[in-house]
């Protein structure tokens, strides 16, 4: 059998040769005439541009890093006392998923930290 199921036809057969693509002539291909250069405007066209001012924000007080933080850690606890069944009621679902909210206070919290 030859390529693709079919017998008695070769991959020339097909309307391409597959095998070996053979590049385009150059002269059709060019976009442009050959030794051409791209127009560029005159730099009195250009219009210069000025940046706006950059807002820059000062850096978090200290308080933010430790309350961020202070989440992170309290949500660790909350869930491993549910697990250790140290908390009452334990295990329960609802202190799991406190701690999971707890942590998510912390990660936002840490967004805005500078």
């Amino acid at each position: 059998m030859a390529f693709g199921g079919v017998v008695g036809r070769s991959l020339t057969s097909f309307g391409t040769n597959l095998c070996c693509m053979v590049r385009q002539d150059k002269n059709k291909s060019r976009v442009t005439a050959k030794g051409t250069r791209p127009v560029t405007p005159e730099v009195s066209d250009v219009s210069p541009r000025t940046a706006a001012p950059v807002e820059v924000r000062p850096p978090s007080p200290t308080w933010v890093g430790a309350l961020v933080f202070g989440l992170l850690i309290l949500g660790f606890f909350v869930i491993m006392l549910n697990y250790l069944a140290v908390l009452p009621a334990a295990p329960s679902n609802w202190y799991l998923l406190g701690g999971l909210g707890v942590i998510l206070a912390g990660i936002i919290g840490l967004t805005q930290y500078r």
